[in-house]
């Protein structure tokens, strides 16, 4: 035996979040203060911006969303659900937890804290519109970020694909239909036609859109490229428009929210507090029971992360053309962008410090 057949192979570098992924709690908080301070000292300038909508959708905000959502959506590969079936076990725990549990978690603690816990301190009028904006995001698993989480844990990139192109699939058919019924049960009036032309407008066309740009660019590589390198080359180019899209939003509605929220500023504590329990009791029920079902970690850990993460882009423009761009519904979807990058780093961080729990890759 030689000295070289002693010398194991080089692990992998460990994956990096990007530096504005990292640091999207501290954007997010930027832009609060400046939503805030811009709202309060040029409030016409936002009156006009709140006119310029048809149908319930605003038009500022219809560009903005799609500035967040098409490039992750070009990120979608239905080719590679040909390999739905290879590791059932996880594709199984992601959509149960994803559409037959979360939604409804959300919902009743949402209930639990506005209703009961802090009844004392806002009124039923706003506690309605914070329920709201916590069902949707309860109903909208996440689609982008969860490829960050998944490289963070070293997970399986192929199967995370699979596992977001189905929750992409079944969210165009059963994101309404959960979100009217939960609405219903809290007494909340759905408006189900403007419902329906959100997820049109906001899931299903912009998933038609990428996968239409996907197989262009594949099809139009360069020479000596991959299919791969070519939509990676094409995400690099559109992801400032996407930054850009989600901060100008967050400005936007904290512009709208200002007065409000400098009346009462502890409403953020508020909101954050449901969606704290149920992020990390979500990720506690998928994480054990992949441990349970001997699941290996690169799957078990991106099957937990994508159940804890939402797709908050979609509950934001939902909120804002059911309830509108200064309800409370819409301020809680934001505050759900703030709360979500810390929470999500230190899940991160256990499920890697427990990966000797799990069954070998």
């Amino acid at each position: 035996m030689t000295e070289s057949d002693n010398i194991l192979p080089p692990r992998p570098a460990p994956a990096k979040i990007g530096f504005f992924e990292k640091w999207l709690s501290l954007w997010v908080a930027l832009c609060i203060a400046t939503g805030i301070g811009l709202g309060s000292l040029a409030p016409g300038f936002f009156d006009q911006l709140a006119r310029l909508e048809y149908a319930n959708v605003n038009f500022a905000v219809a560009v903005l969303i799609w500035a967040m959502v098409y490039p992750m959506m070009v990120n979608v590969d239905f080719n590679s659900l040909r390999h739905i079936g290879d590791k059932p076990k996880g594709l199984v725990v992601t959509i149960a937890v994803n559409w037959l549990i979360k939604p409804f978690t959300m919902a009743a603690l949402g209930v639990l804290f506005f209703q009961y816990l802090f009844a004392d301190l806002i009124s039923p009028a706003e506690a309605q519109s914070y329920i709201a904006g916590l069902i949707l995001l309860g109903a909208a698993p996440c689609t982008a970020m969860v490829f960050v989480w998944s490289q963070l844990t070293r997970g399986d990139a192929t199967y995370t694909l699979v596992q977001v192109s189905v929750n992409d699939l079944i969210m165009v058919f059963a994101f309404a239909p959960i979100v009217a019924f939960l609405l219903g049960v809290t007494d909340i009036t759905v408006p189900w036609e403007t419902l329906v032309i959100s997820v049109v407008l906001y899931v299903l066309v912009p998933l038609i859109c990428g996968a239409i740009t996907r197989k262009w660019l594949i099809g139009h590589k360069r020479q000596g490229e991959s299919g791969k390198d070519a939509v990676q080359r094409f995400e690099a180019i559109v992801k400032p428009f996407s930054i850009f899209g989600l901060l100008a939003m967050v400005v936007l509605l904290f512009g709208f929210q200002g007065q409000v929220i400098l009346d009462k500023p502890v409403v953020i504590t508020l909101i954050a507090a449901p969606l704290l329990v149920q992020s990390y009791g979500i990720f506690t029920i998928a994480y054990a029971a992949a441990w349970f079902w001997r699941i290996p970690h690169n799957v078990a850990a991106p099957c937990a992360l994508i159940g804890t993460s939402n797709f908050f882009e979609l509950a934001v423009a939902v909120a804002i053309s059911l309830f509108g761009l200064q309800s409370g519904a819409a301020l809680a979807t934001v505050v759900g962008v703030l709360v979500e990058v810390p929470v999500m780093l230190s899940l991160v961080a256990l499920a890697n410090r427990s990966k000797h729990m799990f069954p070998a890759n």
